[in-house]
């Protein structure tokens, strides 16, 4: 293993150059170490194996009985949120790969399969807020079940209740509730509309009340 650890550091330095290569092993050395220092303040509620985290990211886990779980060689880029509260499982397989400034919020169960890929700025929530007020509670949960080698493009939602299957790809800008079958490419209905504008017609759509609001 030392072996082709030096040979993969000479290859870095002939192909990146001295410097920039020393300074991708020393940011990747203190990405280790800042998701030691997350395994050592919440002890029993992570289970991980070697994984990292960049600069600005965080894990926060609010209820006892809640669980994270990270695989071997997990790499989250930086300014990546998750959060898990009351009964949260979330669980990320061996070599998933989580880009600059996603968030991950599980109140019930997330579960994202090894050498998945996301891209940035993606968020996904396992419930919503209950904003009906009925008894079901504050909260309404589903799990998400994301497969193995998946690819999330950036800027889509992983909505509750949703199963993506193994190989599947999220296209950029998607919202995804339901079942994505494996081996597809998912991808939301987009269209353009262009319209004639004039400036009274944009100053009278200022002045006027928001449409298709409903009250709560």
């Amino acid at each position: 293993m030392i072996g082709k650890a030096i040979a993969a550091w000479g290859t870095q330095f002939r192909s990146r150059g001295l410097l920039p290569a020393i300074l991708m092993n020393v940011s990747q050395l203190l990405a280790f170490a800042r998701a030691f220092r997350y395994w050592l303040l919440y002890g029993r509620s992570i289970h991980a194996s070697v994984f990292a985290m960049q600069g600005g990211s965080t894990i926060e886990i609010f209820n006892k009985r809640a669980r994270c779980r990270v695989g071997r060689f997990v790499f989250m880029r930086k300014n990546i949120s998750i959060r898990l509260d009351d009964e949260g499982q979330l669980t990320l397989g061996d070599h998933v790969f989580i880009n600059d400034n996603c968030t991950i919020n599980c109140a019930l169960r997330v579960s994202i399969g090894e050498y998945t890929k996301i891209a940035p700025n993606v968020c996904i929530n396992d419930h919503d807020h209950n904003f009906r007020g009925d008894a079901e509670g504050h909260l309404l949960k589903g799990e998400v079940v994301i497969g193995s080698n998946v690819w999330i493009g950036a800027g889509s939602i992983i909505l509750r209740d949703t199963v993506i299957g193994n190989n599947a790809v999220i296209a950029a800008g998607s919202i995804v509730k339901g079942y994505v079958p494996s081996d597809t490419l998912f991808m939301n209905k987009r269209e353009k509309h262009f319209s004639a504008i004039s400036r009274a017609s944009v100053e009278e759509a200022v002045r006027a009340p928001a449409k298709g609001a409903e009250a709560i």
